[in-house]
């Protein structure tokens, strides 16, 4: 491992020095190395070096590749997930915040079609979730807002309207989307109902598929009530319904089974959110009293209190229009560009333990003053890879 660290130090000094215009008298010997060492060395390296990587030669920037996507597979959770900030009325550019380096930064989304709104992230692949707005049958896309991918996935074997979106990461080279209810296409003559079917896409097979069926009343939940984030653990998918009080629909993947059940304090919550932590289905929620706190359910179904925003963090952000996102091994609770966000995270030093940070609201960037946005925030870890599925 330290030999490992070392190398990957030489790497960043021969990138240095390449940018400075000096003689390299160990470039030979980074370029007889083979690509899979090199790319070993390269997984050591913190997301933000990997782009400088990347810019030397194309025999980097294929070892970087390829060193990100084992370092999706081994390590990415070793580094803590970048927030993404995405303004809900432009779609042209968003804002990032680099954790390492606590530093915010603008990136170009001209690429990304006008009329689509993010979704969610997949997000140890790099790529954000987008869906079609108004009323035409929902299209979903994805992007990689590092590299500037986007593609469109196949249009759904039902045509439908404002379904429930979920998400599935079955290993680092494959995932599984889910559309459950909304509204299906009127008939000649009549009016359209709501769709109580299920469907699946598959990385693998680049396309839609029937695999279940939902009752009515669920249906109609999902479609009017939920927000698009879901959470996968131990075989069963779930969404939040927003409608006071908030309840959780789950979907059993083994017996196509639904579920049901409450939300802790449901009644008094002024926002609440779903939100991934290693494996367990957890609630992030914020009361009319101002306490937010943070719910794990347990193995026989009860919801047990594991944390609570510290009272200093909880003064200085709650009150207003809250929103929350999570991903493994972060949470983030946000309102808009200029107020600071507040992170729940694992520790860098201690992966058991996770810590609260304040971070400062994207007010300039490069010196240039950033107008106040209402923003989506998402999580994802950085990915430098060419995606097979756009």
């Amino acid at each position: 491992m330290q030999h490992f660290l070392q190398l990957s130090i030489i790497a960043l000094r021969v990138y240095n020095y390449n940018n400075s215009h000096q003689p390299l008298p160990v470039q030979k010997m980074w370029s007889n190395l083979p690509s899979d060492l090199l790319s070993n060395i390269f997984s050591y390296l913190p997301p933000p070096s990997i782009p400088r990587a990347t810019a030397v030669c194309r025999h980097w920037r294929d070892s970087a590749r390829a060193a990100t996507r084992d370092t999706r597979r081994h390590h990415h959770h070793h580094h803590p997930p970048w927030f993404i900030a995405l303004p809900t009325n432009k779609n042209n550019f968003c804002f990032i915040h680099n954790p390492v380096e606590n530093t915010w930064h603008s990136l170009n989304l001209k690429h990304v079609p006008n009329l689509i709104k993010p979704v969610s992230t997949i997000g140890g692949h790099g790529l954000i979730l987008f869906k079609s707005m108004g009323g035409a049958p929902i299209q979903l896309s994805v992007c990689n807002p590092f590299t500037g991918q986007f593609g469109q996935l196949p249009p759904l074997q039902k045509p439908r309207t404002n379904p429930a979106v979920g998400i599935i990461e079955v290993c680092p080279g494959q995932f599984k989307l889910y559309v459950a209810g909304g509204m299906s296409e009127a008939a000649s003559g009549g009016a359209a109902s709501y769709e109580s079917t299920l469907e699946m896409f598959d990385s693998n097979v680049k396309k839609w598929t029937v695999v279940g069926s939902m009752p009515v009343e669920f249906s109609v939940r999902l479609t009017v009530w939920t927000p698009n984030e879901s959470v996968y653990s131990k075989g069963v998918l779930y969404w939040m319904t927003s409608a006071r009080a908030y309840s959780i629909m789950g979907f059993e993947m083994d017996t196509n089974k639904w579920r049901e059940f409450s939300v802790p304090m449901g009644y008094m919550l002024e926002f609440a959110a779903l939100v991934p932590r290693n494996g367990q289905l957890v609630v992030v929620g914020g009361s009319h009293g101002g306490d937010v706190v943070v719910w794990e359910l347990g193995e026989g179904g009860e919801w047990n209190v594991i944390e609570r925003m510290p009272v200093e963090l909880r003064k200085r952000f709650v009150g207003g229009s809250v929103k929350c996102v999570g991903i493994e091994g972060g949470v983030c609770l946000y309102r808009d560009m200029a107020l600071g966000i507040v992170v729940w995270r694992r520790g860098r030093n201690c992966m058991d333990r996770w810590e609260w940070n304040w971070i400062e609201g994207c007010n300039r960037v490069s010196g240039k003053h950033i107008e106040n946005y209402p923003i989506k925030g998402v999580f994802l870890h950085p990915n430098l890879a060419s995606s097979p599925f756009i």
